[in-house]
């Protein structure tokens, strides 16, 4: 028996308590399905969000190779650096050569599709302070994690944009369920019983959290889904005014012309832009890749962003500055558009608004990731409790059919003899 009510409780049809389809059902339906398919995706680039938050801060800290002593005599010029860099890692393609502000090491990086290397130099006096493999870092892991959840790129970049995306409509369907009926609700939507029970403080913090962290969230997956579908970034450059191309490119020199140096000319040119920069705090030299590409000079004004970085071209040969048609040219010479889609990892990590912006992005991301956690265990307890509910209803009616047809009992008169052998109880079915 206890196997036929199993069975009909499968087969009965699903109990909706006093809930009519309305809109707001249709929307807690689509919230509810597109949670319980994206959720451990949302975590894990939530959470890999959240560990990045401050690894700035947290780099300069653990690794005292990032600092020198400051001393009173200039600077190693930029060719001085590029012999100690060949010396130090010989066959690796040297990318480029960035020179800090005061008390910092300066950097020689390398880079290609199989390693990326930084080594710390002492820009007085050439000493090599460390070479780090930039790929087996943490903090690389747990940016591969949160950009192609450590799948190949071609996989992962689709997958964790689709799913970026689904959360920008899961926030917007949660703003939705979120309003409340009556006014006299409102009170109750901003604020968590921590006196209740687990299952109300646990619908408190998916509510509540959800519902405060839903605009930054909501920037978050807009910062993300730039960079994760080329459409998403297209669109929202033109929509904000930008007509320049997104796609970065290199100008060509001009290899006819005869140069008047035997070196490349970065000396030059690093002394023509820390004159034209004098309080720019970084100043990065990207070596030519081949003998036809420019000579490219970084110069960003604020070393806690990278947006407001200005970047110039120049004939490797003749040092001819070349003008381009991305947005990656001088920061005065980009339009709003432009300048969005260049603030996009500023915006993103919360940089942009400095160290209390980095506060915000870091609680938002915590928020974001514990949705999931809390949005299952609701889905969970409301799917128990009504299979108790139904097991409970279903128990009843066979309680009551197991005891069969009610007897009717008739008392005998009083004073009536010899009627003890008669049957005065009948059944109604009789």
């Amino acid at each position: 028996m206890d196997a036929l009510i199993a069975l009909g409780f499968i087969l009965s049809p699903r109990h909706v308590k006093e809930q009519r389809r309305t809109f707001k059902y249709w929307i807690g339906r689509i919230h509810l399905w597109l949670g319980l398919g994206s959720g451990l995706i949302i975590f894990i680039i939530a959470i890999t969000g959240c560990i990045y938050a401050f690894q700035a801060e947290i780099q300069d800290m653990l690794q005292p190779y990032r600092f020198v002593e400051i001393q009173d005599k200039p600077m190693l010029q930029p060719t001085a650096l590029k012999e100690i860099g060949e010396r130090i890692l010989p066959g690796k393609k040297m990318h480029g050569i960035l020179y800090a502000q005061p008390g910092h090491a300066a950097q020689i990086s390398y880079y290609d599709i199989e390693y990326y290397y930084i080594a710390y130099i002492n820009p007085y006096s050439g000493e090599v302070l460390e070479i780090s493999d930039h790929d087996a870092s943490f903090f690389a892991f747990i940016l591969d994690g949160h950009f192609y959840l450590w799948l190949p790129v071609e996989i992962g970049r689709p997958v964790v944009a689709s799913a970026t995306l689904i959360f920008l409509v899961m926030m917007i369907s949660g703003l939705v369920l979120w309003w409340p009926k009556k006014k006299g609700a409102t009170k109750q939507r901003f604020s968590i019983k921590w006196n209740a029970r687990w299952r109300r403080k646990n619908y408190d913090l998916h509510n509540v959290l959800g519902f405060y962290a839903t605009w930054i969230a909501i920037i978050l997956a807009v910062t993300g889904l730039v960079w994760g579908f080329d459409w998403f970034a297209n669109g929202l450059h033109k929509i904000a005014g930008g007509e320049r191309s997104l796609v970065y490119s290199e100008p060509e020199s001009d290899t006819s012309v005869v140069a008047l140096h035997t070196t490349l000319p970065i000396d030059n040119l690093y002394q023509r832009m820390r004159a034209e920069y004098p309080t720019a705090p970084i100043i990065e030299i990207h070596i030519p890749s081949s003998s036809s590409t420019s000579i490219e000079v970084a110069i960003n004004h604020d070393d806690e962003t990278y947006w407001q970085t200005d970047y110039r071209y120049f004939d490797q040969y003749s040092l001819k500055e070349y003008a381009v048609d991305h947005i990656y040219g001088r920061q005065s010479e980009a339009s709003f558009g432009d300048k969005l889609i260049r603030m996009n990892y500023d915006i993103h990590t919360g940089a942009v608004l400095g160290l209390a912006g980095k506060f915000i992005a870091f609680f938002a991301s915590l928020i974001i990731a514990s949705l999931p956690i809390t949005g299952f265990y609701i889905w969970w307890g409301r799917k128990k409790k009504e299979k108790e509910k139904q097991m409970e209803k279903l128990q009843r009616r066979h309680n009551k059919v197991s005891k069969g047809p009610a007897k009717i009992a008739f008392r005998e008169p009083v004073g009536v003899a010899d009627v003890s052998d008669r049957k005065i109880s009948k059944s109604p079915n009789q």
